[in-house]
């Protein structure tokens, strides 16, 4: 497999794993905020989305055609990061694939060198190639996915990926032991 080709493997990995964050939620537990700040999953997936349209399409002069409303001048502040009631799951979910599939026709059609300009950067560091944005994007969506994946685990206890060999397999009291260990070993570290 090429550079290319992995990276953009990565990259397609991590936006599934993402999207399988919301997987069996309702539509309360998807948008609702975990942390002062507002963090929820679907926003999560929202941002990603919204943002991979810009990296991969305005960039590279691939305009995708749709406008998100939460992105334009004068929108409120961190807006893509949140999903109102009104916006549907199903419409988060539409664009994240749409985003993905227009991403996906820049990596194909563009070499790993071919510039770009990232007109909200400074000056000095504006001018990029597909790979630096590849590797860009590959560390935005993997950096919401383990937001995601602690949201997750607060909401209903599930923890990485079903069957992921890095996890260790605890039953729920083993976890509480554990976890009652690490909170030990904290206090005693702490006085």
């Amino acid at each position: 497999m090429d550079e290319k080709a992995t990276l953009h493997r990565y990259l397609s990995v991590a936006r599934k794993d993402l999207l399988a964050k919301l997987d069996g939620l309702n539509g309360y537990d998807i948008r609702r905020p975990m942390t002062p700040t507002g963090t929820n999953l679907l926003g999560l997936v929202k941002h990603v989305a919204s943002v991979q349209l810009d990296y991969f399409g305005e960039v590279f002069g691939r305009p995708s055609g749709r406008t998100l409303p939460w992105l334009a001048e004068g929108a409120e502040p961190d807006a893509d990061l949140w999903v109102p009631a009104e916006e549907t799951l199903e419409s988060v979910v539409e664009l994240h694939h749409f985003s993905a599939a227009h991403s996906d026709a820049t990596i194909d059609e563009l070499p790993l060198d071919a510039p770009g300009v990232v007109p909200w950067w400074s000056e000095e560091k504006r001018n990029v190639t597909l790979h630096r944005i590849l590797v860009h994007m590959i560390s935005e969506t993997a950096q919401h996915l383990g937001h995601a994946d602690i949201l997750r685990e607060l909401i209903d206890g599930s923890a990485g990926k079903p069957g992921d060999p890095n996890l260790t397999g605890r039953s729920a009291e083993e976890w509480a032991l554990h976890r009652a260990r690490i909170e030990a070993a904290a206090r005693e570290a702490g006085k």
